[in-house]
């Protein structure tokens, strides 16, 4: 195999990772960079939703402790069981939603419009949110969330589906502004994208296994080990950082990147058709 390409597929790999868990958006991430890099055809956009398993896989490796805890303890324990549902609950939602929206959602808002929208919007809504008064929280553990809660998160991350959102920008700040502290809403958003984002990537291979061949299967796992690695890096940065700073700072990363998103669509460097 070309070793260009196999560069490439490690490079899209630390996008993904770096940029999956943060509220930035990894998908205007991956379509920048997958277009400077040439690697934007049908095959990549497939690559770049398979190669998420990279990062939940660093996500199940940081919170392993509590999984393996929960899973013992799911037969008999009352918490277990409570959180386990909420899981559930919250994942429901993008299940529904992506199966009678999903082909509408990718036709008609897959624009440079709507992504740098999306982006700049997000912005101001996280600057919002962390003005809020401390008072208004009411969640301060994962554990102190009720299905309601969960359900709530939930319907929030369907926002997801319009391309630069960010998944974690919507469950994240989603949940702050209903009443989760930032640590709570951070870490429920890590465990909701456990099942999420493998249903994603495992509903995206089946559904384009037709452009697929073994011949795929080494780059495929470049990318997803170069994913998991920025991954794991990056959310064991993340639980650090948020213990005693806001997100303040993505919230202008996010307004700049949409800038950026529509100047490049206007000069022409990034193709935005499937």
């Amino acid at each position: 195999m070309d070793t260009l390409l196999w560069v490439k597929a490690a490079v899209m790999g630390v996008v993904e990772g770096l940029t999956e868990f943060l509220p930035i958006s990894s998908t205007g991430h991956l379509i920048l960079a997958g277009a400077l890099l040439g690697f934007d055809d049908a095959k990549a956009k497939v690559f770049d939703i398979a190669i998420q398993t990279g990062a939940i896989f660093a996500v199940i490796l940081v919170y392993w402790q509590r999984i393996r805890a929960t899973l013992v303890a799911l037969p008999s324990q009352r918490q277990a069981q409570r959180f386990a549902l909420n899981v559930l609950i919250g994942f429901l939602p993008a299940v529904v939603l992506g199966l009678l929206a999903g082909k509408a959602i990718k036709a008609h808002l897959f624009t440079p419009t709507v992504v740098a929208s999306t982006f700049i919007l997000g912005g101001f809504v996280i600057l919002w949110a962390e003005r809020r008064p401390a008072s208004r929280t009411r969640v301060h553990s994962v554990d102190d969330m009720t299905p309601l809660d969960a359900l709530k998160v939930g319907l929030v991350q369907c926002l997801a589906m319009v391309p630069g959102t960010s998944r974690s920008g919507a469950t994240i700040i989603g949940g702050m502004l209903l009443g989760l502290s930032r640590q709570a809403a951070t870490d429920f958003s890590f465990f909701l994208a456990i099942p999420t984002l493998i249903g994603a990537g495992v509903y995206s291979l089946y559904k384009e296994r037709a452009l697929l061949s073994l011949a795929d299967l080494p780059l495929f796992a470049v990318g997803l080990v170069a994913s998991f690695i920025s991954a794991w890096l990056c959310v064991r940065w993340l639980l650090r950082y948020i213990a005693t700073h806001s997100f303040v700072p993505f919230a202008w990363y996010r307004i700049a990147f949409g800038i950026v998103v529509l100047v490049t669509a206007w000069t022409g460097w990034v193709t935005w058709q499937d």
